[in-house]
């Protein structure tokens, strides 16, 4: 239990530190892409994303086999986690379609997105390594957050191309099959939890 705790939080560190670099050292970020180039920045990141991923995935699944429980959450926290997830969703998908309403307003849906899956799956388990998980995913959304707001408040920000008719509908209507998919498909084959335990999918 105790290698397993040090892998998730080695992997915690490497692929929420380097992806926290805007918030700590953009100034060192954009000397580095200046000197190397943008293509070097973003192959190292990708690899330590990479690593940091493996051992996230690896130590928490580990954890998860002796878990320590710190407390038992009640059923409508899993209901509540199920709805914070499809809003997850639904702001993910809008990161990536241009010009969309969501995107427009919110200016960070990908932040707001890993906010609201970090926080519905912090209620709704209640191991230590699910806190350490999800409650670490959690902050770095919320300094992130803040960080980006700051960063365009000083105009140092891409801007934001104006919303497009029709693109929100899009988000939403995609944000949602993608959601159904895995929440009734592929989760428990991947994460190996059923959200819907009464719901047989793939793999049941």
């Amino acid at each position: 239990m105790i290698a397993a705790m040090i892998m998730l939080i080695l992997g915690l560190v490497l692929f929420l530190g380097i992806h926290s670099v805007r918030i700590v050292a953009d100034r060192r970020r954009t000397d580095f892409i200046a000197a190397r180039g943008p293509g070097a920045w973003k192959g190292l990141v990708s690899m330590i994303s990479v690593v940091g991923f493996v051992l996230i995935c690896y130590g928490f699944g580990q954890a998860r086999q002796q878990p320590d429980i710190l407390w038992s959450p009640p059923r409508w926290t899993h209901d509540l986690a199920a709805l914070l997830t499809l809003i997850a969703f639904i702001l993910l998908t809008a990161a990536f379609v241009p010009a969309n309403g969501i995107k427009a307003r919110v200016k960070d849906p990908m932040i707001l997105g890993v906010k609201c899956w970090a926080a519905g799956h912090l209620l709704a388990n209640g191991t230590l390594a699910d806190v350490v998980l999800f409650g670490s995913f959690l902050a770095w959304a919320v300094l992130d957050f803040r960080a980006a707001r700051q960063r365009r408040r000083a105009g140092t920000e891409p801007t934001i191309a104006p919303a497009e008719r029709g693109r929100s509908a899009i988000v939403v209507v995609v944000g949602v099959l993608a959601w159904m998919l895995f929440a009734l498909h592929l989760h428990q084959p991947l994460i190996g939890v059923a959200p819907f335990p009464g719901f047989h999918g793939i793999g049941h």
